[in-house]
């Protein structure tokens, strides 16, 4: 059954075939994981591994009524993840908005901290002889403008550009309208960009 797709293993797991969900949990894990760190942001990092294993047990609860139902395995899946964070959150008292135009008042939206000005170019930093310190460096830059993005926007730009979800998945896994997710992923593009000082390449059409 190593080839089976998603579906397939989840009617099998339905049908209490253990191994079916250990192949559902070796493919989606790291995805999962790793959405759900950065979901999260540094502040409530220590929580990830509660919303992990929630999400699976979740999973574990509704083997028996689950149906596609036109959406993917791994977007419900994300949908379960994003709920119990969503939940976690508000649990600890921080405000969670989830309107697209959050932060959008008309003025121009700044970072807590000064745009990044000092990129090295690729070329010269591989002629250095440093190239995978300047990925690191951009990568942890990265993070850290993620944390300072809304909620609803975090949400979209992740699912869409980390996990590769289409946004017709993300706007099913966020439970919103197509226009509403991709107004979500447009807003976050153009807040990293400004975070970032601009080095991110343009959005493709």
């Amino acid at each position: 059954m190593s080839s089976s797709d998603d579906d397939t293993l989840m009617a099998a797991y339905a049908q209490g075939d253990a191994a079916a969900f250990e192949q559902l949990y070796e493919r989606h894990r790291q995805a999962l994981y790793r959405f759900v760190r950065r979901l999260l942001g540094s502040a409530h990092a220590a929580q990830t591994d509660e919303v992990f294993q929630d999400t699976w047990l979740r999973v574990v609860q509704a083997r028996s009524r689950w149906q596609p139902q036109g959406a993917s395995f791994r977007t419900w899946l994300f949908t379960l993840a994003h709920h119990r964070a969503i939940d976690l959150l508000r649990k600890s008292g921080r405000e969670v908005a989830i309107d697209a135009f959050e932060g959008e008042d008309g003025e121009p939206w700044q970072p807590d901290t000064a745009a990044w000005q000092h990129w090295p170019a690729p070329a010269a930093a591989a002629l250095q002889g440093d190239e995978l310190a300047f990925w690191r460096r951009a990568g942890e830059r990265l993070l850290s403008c993620l944390d300072e993005l809304p909620l609803a926007q975090r949400s979209a730009f992740l699912l869409h550009h980390d996990d590769g979800l289409s946004l017709d998945d993300v706007a099913r896994a966020l439970e919103v309208g197509f226009e509403t997710a991709k107004t979500r992923l447009r807003y976050a593009m153009s807040k990293l960009r400004t975070c970032m000082g601009a080095y991110l390449a343009p959005e493709s059409r």
